[in-house]
């Protein structure tokens, strides 16, 4: 078998568990070459997509410079794809084609709205010592984890990601009537919501395998950076009131999410009807619709600057 480790931190390589499955006799060096081969093609389509590599509204919201009017328009408009991502993730878990697949997705969709990870050796944010305003406390994003299972986790209505996001906005003066519906959402924010629904919720298992690795692998890229970093500044030098564990809590969590996706990756891509084709399809298409939103908070950027209203 040969292994080529290339110099690109993000890039795909042969993880320890194709390794051994190649060391037990299970998969034959040729299988093993072949998708090395593969994880190259996925690096070229997906890794280098430029709203990956070069994402020019991230790359400008890092330097805290947004107005209080862009600020609002942004958190607006992210509500509107955190809270409707519930629907593709509910889509993704009632299609999974397989029992470990679907509580892979489960674990996702079920974190997401307010089930605290619990840790391998049991330990959780729960106990019985605990003060009713300790336990409320509990689902706070600076004090739940960021790894473990939701197997045995504990529901807290605060640890649901969208009342995390609540606490941002209301440093703003956006209340929870003011974001996260459809109609707060700008064009291009929609069409990456009906995206996601559509290919990471599909229900052909190589186009939703496709996109699921695609998204977690750019929530992984560092755009989670790129915003905590512009926060920070925008509430050291302006807003001090400003709760950003919502986006640090998410910056440090999604690294383990991608790496979930190529474990799950390379257990279906040795199965005989997986399709490559779909699989690049769904991937491609997800991203794109990535940068549709993307792109879209960038031109309305542009056009607020220009002296004109910015959808709010």
């Amino acid at each position: 078998m040969t292994q080529v480790l290339k110099s690109n931190p993000n890039s795909l390589t042969i993880s320890s568990r194709i390794e051994e499955r190649w060391q037990r006799g299970e998969l034959t060096s040729a299988q093993v070459d072949e998708f090395q081969d593969f994880l190259a093609e996925v690096d070229r389509q997906f890794l280098q997509h430029r709203i990956i590599t070069n994402n020019a509204y991230t790359r400008w919201f890092k330097e805290g410079k947004a107005t209080d009017e862009e600020l609002k328009h942004f958190i607006k408009q992210f509500s509107v794809f955190s809270n409707q991502f519930l629907i593709a993730a509910l889509l993704k878990t009632i299609n999974s084609p397989t029992l470990k697949q679907s509580r892979a997705s489960r674990e996702i969709l079920l974190n997401e709205l307010g089930v605290i990870y619990r840790q391998a050796n049991g330990s959780s944010s729960n106990g019985s010592t605990q003060t009713e305003e300790e336990k409320d406390r509990s689902g706070d994003p600076e004090l739940v984890s960021t790894e473990g299972t939701v197997d045995g986790g504990i529901c807290r209505f605060r640890a649901a990601h969208f009342e995390w996001l609540i606490g941002v906005a209301e440093g703003l003066g956006l209340h929870y009537e003011d974001i996260g519906k459809r109609q707060h959402g700008s064009p291009t924010t929609l069409h990456f919501c009906d995206e996601l629904q559509r290919l990471y919720g599909s229900d052909d298992p190589a186009i939703a395998e496709g996109a699921s690795f695609a998204v977690e692998n750019w929530a992984a890229a560092g755009f989670w950076q790129e915003l905590e970093d512009g926060l920070h500044e925008i509430k050291r030098s302006r807003h001090p009131q400003l709760h950003l564990a919502f986006f640090t809590w998410h910056n440090r969590v999604e690294a383990q999410h991608a790496g979930h996706t190529l474990e799950e990756l390379e257990e279906v891509y040795f199965h005989p009807d997986f399709d490559r084709a779909k699989f690049f399809q769904g991937g491609r298409e997800i991203l794109e619709a990535v940068a549709v939103f993307w792109d879209g908070l960038n031109r309305d950027r542009d056009i607020g600057a220009n002296g004109q209203d910015v959808q709010s």
